[in-house]
């Protein structure tokens, strides 16, 4: 499971990421339907901007090792950020 925890000046909450949902997220972001629609709704914005840019398609089989791999490694700190607010961000498996 992924943590991750956020503490602010006023709040601190910690959100787990069950590694379903990880693999559920990396099936709709890889889906071709998905990439086809956003492509099609950017074109235009960055065509006023003179951007020439595609989103590439991403292979499924190429993200689901590297969740499978995470798994392995519990505990492994992946984000810790500090901003000089004292917000803090720590993404842990």
């Amino acid at each position: 499971m992924l943590h991750v925890n956020v503490k602010t000046k006023e709040a601190k909450f910690s959100i787990p990421v069950p590694y379903v949902l990880l693999n559920i997220g990396i099936s709709i972001i890889t889906s071709k339907l998905l990439i086809r629609h956003v492509n099609k709704w950017s074109k235009p914005h960055l065509d006023k901007k003179n951007i020439a840019f595609t989103i590439p398609s991403i292979d499924q089989s190429e993200l689901k090792p590297i969740i499978k791999e995470l798994k392995k490694h519990k505990g492994l700190e992946l984000v810790n950020v500090k901003a000089q607010d004292g917000t803090e961000v720590i993404v842990r498996l």
